[in-house]
Protein backbone atom coordinates (compact mmCIF):
# COMPACT_ATOMS: atom_id res chain seq x y z
CA UNK A 1 0.00 0.00 0.00
CA UNK A 2 1.32 3.51 -0.83
CA UNK A 3 -0.35 6.74 0.14
CA UNK A 4 -0.99 10.47 -0.84
CA UNK A 5 -0.56 12.96 1.59
CA UNK A 6 -2.41 16.21 0.75
CA UNK A 7 -1.06 19.32 2.91
CA UNK A 8 -2.62 23.13 2.91
CA UNK A 9 0.43 25.17 3.65
CA UNK A 10 0.22 26.80 6.95
CA UNK A 11 -0.85 30.18 7.88
CA UNK A 12 0.75 33.06 6.30
CA UNK A 13 1.22 37.23 6.57
CA UNK A 14 0.12 39.80 4.38
CA UNK A 15 2.58 39.92 1.21
CA UNK A 16 5.55 42.64 2.14
CA UNK A 17 5.32 45.87 0.82
CA UNK A 18 5.77 45.61 -2.89
CA UNK A 19 5.21 42.13 -3.06
CA UNK A 20 2.52 39.87 -4.58
CA UNK A 21 0.56 37.15 -3.36
CA UNK A 22 2.72 34.58 -4.49
CA UNK A 23 5.36 36.16 -2.46
CA UNK A 24 3.65 35.34 1.26
CA UNK A 25 5.59 34.41 3.91
CA UNK A 26 4.34 32.28 6.75
CA UNK A 27 3.77 34.26 9.86
CA UNK A 28 4.77 33.41 13.67
CA UNK A 29 1.49 31.03 13.96
CA UNK A 30 2.34 29.22 10.52
CA UNK A 31 6.06 28.67 11.40
CA UNK A 32 4.40 26.83 15.00
CA UNK A 33 2.07 25.41 12.41
CA UNK A 34 4.36 23.83 10.17
CA UNK A 35 7.12 22.23 13.38
CA UNK A 36 4.00 20.17 14.81
CA UNK A 37 3.86 18.74 11.11
CA UNK A 38 7.34 17.99 11.25
CA UNK A 39 6.56 16.25 14.84
CA UNK A 40 4.37 14.40 13.03
CA UNK A 41 6.35 13.67 9.65
CA UNK A 42 8.94 12.67 11.71
CA UNK A 43 7.28 9.51 13.85
CA UNK A 44 7.64 6.46 12.47
CA UNK A 45 4.47 6.10 14.46
CA UNK A 46 2.53 8.72 12.78
CA UNK A 47 2.44 10.41 9.66
CA UNK A 48 6.06 9.17 9.04
CA UNK A 49 4.40 5.34 8.44
CA UNK A 50 3.14 6.55 5.45
CA UNK A 51 6.41 7.61 3.71
CA UNK A 52 8.91 7.96 2.23
CA UNK A 53 6.98 10.06 -0.50
CA UNK A 54 8.17 12.34 -3.45
CA UNK A 55 6.73 15.90 -2.98
CA UNK A 56 5.18 18.09 -5.36
CA UNK A 57 5.13 21.60 -3.66
CA UNK A 58 3.78 24.49 -5.13
CA UNK A 59 6.53 27.27 -5.75
CA UNK A 60 4.72 30.58 -3.94
CA UNK A 61 6.72 31.74 -0.44
CA UNK A 62 4.41 30.00 1.92
CA UNK A 63 3.97 26.49 0.04
CA UNK A 64 7.89 26.47 0.02
CA UNK A 65 8.16 27.52 3.49
CA UNK A 66 5.75 25.20 4.97
CA UNK A 67 7.36 22.17 2.85
CA UNK A 68 11.24 23.04 3.85
CA UNK A 69 10.03 23.89 7.94
CA UNK A 70 7.70 20.50 7.81
CA UNK A 71 8.88 18.51 5.60
CA UNK A 72 12.82 18.80 4.33
CA UNK A 73 15.13 16.71 5.30
CA UNK A 74 13.30 14.37 6.93
CA UNK A 75 12.89 10.51 6.15
CA UNK A 76 9.32 11.69 4.90
CA UNK A 77 10.57 13.09 1.97
CA UNK A 78 12.94 11.23 -0.57
CA UNK A 79 12.69 13.72 -3.38
CA UNK A 80 10.47 17.06 -4.30
CA UNK A 81 9.84 19.35 -6.75
CA UNK A 82 8.36 23.16 -6.85
CA UNK A 83 5.43 23.63 -9.17
CA UNK A 84 4.13 27.01 -10.29
CA UNK A 85 1.36 25.22 -12.01
CA UNK A 86 -0.11 24.38 -9.18
CA UNK A 87 0.10 28.05 -7.94
CA UNK A 88 -3.86 28.97 -7.77
CA UNK A 89 -2.89 32.77 -7.76
CA UNK A 90 -2.58 33.19 -11.65
CA UNK A 91 -5.26 31.06 -12.74
CA UNK A 92 -8.01 28.76 -11.33
CA UNK A 93 -6.31 25.04 -10.42
CA UNK A 94 -8.86 22.24 -10.69
CA UNK A 95 -8.17 18.88 -8.65
CA UNK A 96 -7.68 17.99 -11.94
CA UNK A 97 -5.13 19.69 -12.75
CA UNK A 98 -3.06 19.37 -9.62
CA UNK A 99 -3.78 15.08 -10.17
CA UNK A 100 -2.43 15.80 -13.70
CA UNK A 101 0.84 17.09 -12.13
CA UNK A 102 1.12 14.32 -9.23
CA UNK A 103 1.06 11.96 -11.94
CA UNK A 104 4.10 13.55 -13.81
CA UNK A 105 5.92 12.85 -10.74
CA UNK A 106 4.22 9.75 -9.36
CA UNK A 107 7.01 6.87 -9.14
CA UNK A 108 4.11 4.37 -8.74
CA UNK A 109 6.69 2.82 -6.53
CA UNK A 110 6.55 5.03 -3.12
CA UNK A 111 3.69 7.53 -1.37
CA UNK A 112 2.94 11.34 -2.74
CA UNK A 113 2.89 14.40 -0.72
CA UNK A 114 1.36 17.41 -1.72
CA UNK A 115 1.73 20.64 -0.25
CA UNK A 116 -0.73 23.50 -2.26
CA UNK A 117 -3.76 25.84 -1.55
CA UNK A 118 -7.34 26.11 -1.06
CA UNK A 119 -9.54 25.93 -2.21
CA UNK A 120 -7.26 23.22 -5.10
CA UNK A 121 -6.44 21.15 -1.68
CA UNK A 122 -10.22 21.06 -0.44
CA UNK A 123 -11.78 20.13 -3.70
CA UNK A 124 -9.39 17.04 -4.48
CA UNK A 125 -10.21 15.88 -1.08
CA UNK A 126 -13.73 15.58 -1.68
CA UNK A 127 -13.06 14.83 -5.28
CA UNK A 128 -11.16 11.30 -3.93
CA UNK A 129 -12.16 10.62 -0.79
CA UNK A 130 -14.55 7.74 -0.25
CA UNK A 131 -15.49 9.54 2.67
CA UNK A 132 -14.96 13.01 3.37
CA UNK A 133 -13.60 14.14 6.89
CA UNK A 134 -16.35 16.02 9.07
CA UNK A 135 -13.21 18.96 9.56
CA UNK A 136 -13.77 19.36 5.61
CA UNK A 137 -17.91 19.10 5.16
CA UNK A 138 -18.43 21.85 7.93
CA UNK A 139 -15.96 24.32 6.65
CA UNK A 140 -12.71 25.44 4.60
CA UNK A 141 -9.44 23.04 4.61
CA UNK A 142 -7.57 24.25 7.90
CA UNK A 143 -3.99 25.86 7.37
CA UNK A 144 -1.66 23.22 8.03
CA UNK A 145 -4.13 20.38 7.60
CA UNK A 146 -3.10 17.50 6.01
CA UNK A 147 -5.47 14.51 5.18
CA UNK A 148 -3.65 10.88 4.48
CA UNK A 149 -5.33 8.91 1.60
CA UNK A 150 -4.35 5.07 0.79
CA UNK A 151 -3.77 4.43 -2.85
CA UNK A 152 -3.57 0.84 -4.30
CA UNK A 153 0.25 -0.33 -5.08
CA UNK A 154 1.51 -0.27 -8.70
CA UNK A 155 -1.09 2.18 -10.00
CA UNK A 156 -0.88 5.62 -10.71
CA UNK A 157 -2.20 8.26 -8.83
CA UNK A 158 -5.88 9.30 -10.52
CA UNK A 159 -9.26 10.57 -9.99
CA UNK A 160 -10.69 7.31 -8.04
CA UNK A 161 -12.19 7.02 -4.64
CA UNK A 162 -9.56 6.70 -1.98
CA UNK A 163 -10.00 5.78 1.70
CA UNK A 164 -8.81 8.53 4.21
CA UNK A 165 -6.62 6.93 6.78
CA UNK A 166 -5.29 9.83 8.57
CA UNK A 167 -5.25 13.64 9.19
CA UNK A 168 -3.40 16.10 11.17
CA UNK A 169 -4.73 19.66 12.23
CA UNK A 170 -2.44 21.57 13.79
CA UNK A 171 -3.41 23.66 16.92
Amino acid sequence: MRFLTIVRHCKSSPAPEGGSDFDRPLNRRGREQAEQLREWARDPEQLGQYGPTTALVSAAARTRETFRRAFDETPFVVRHEYSDLIYNGRREVSPEDLLIDLAAIDPVTMSLLVVAHNPTVHELVFALATKVPKVLREGNYPLGGAFVLALPDNRQVGLMNYDVVASFVPD
